[in-house]
């Protein structure tokens, strides 16, 4: 699926079962909700929490519940994805195309912490 199938999906779903879209405000606070609950996974995972008893790594379906209040925000406000993802693609790479080739603290990176050379 493209990116633009999946603005077009979003929005065959909304017209069909979910009525209308929440109002802007309301999607950007329940983006900002699911990036929390995508947090909460993390640091169970990967970080020093546990899991809470009935917590489940759903992970994927936490990530596709970000892009779902996304691709409805994008939808709202004229966004299309596609063409703002590859201008930012574009973005990165001529502001940052040695930035990162140059920063040694990429070279030792072993998850726990840096190790400079």
């Amino acid at each position: 699926m493209t990116i633009k199938e999946a603005q077009e999906q979003v929005d065959g779903w909304i017209k069909e079962y979910g009525v209308r879209y929440f109002s802007e405000l309301t999607n950007m606070t329940i983006l900002t909700e699911e990036v929390g609950e995508l947090a909460r996974v993390m640091a169970r995972k990967y970080g020093d929490q546990s899991f809470k008893a009935g917590e489940t790594d759903n992970m994927a379906d936490e990530m596709a519940d970000i892009l779902w209040v996304l691709i409805c925000l994008a939808n709202q406000t004229g966004v299309d994805l596609t063409e703002a993802l590859k201008n930012n693609i574009e973005k990165k790479t001529k502001r940052d195309n040695k930035r990162h080739i140059n920063n040694i603290k990429l070279d030792k990176y072993d998850g726990k912490g840096f190790e400079s050379k």
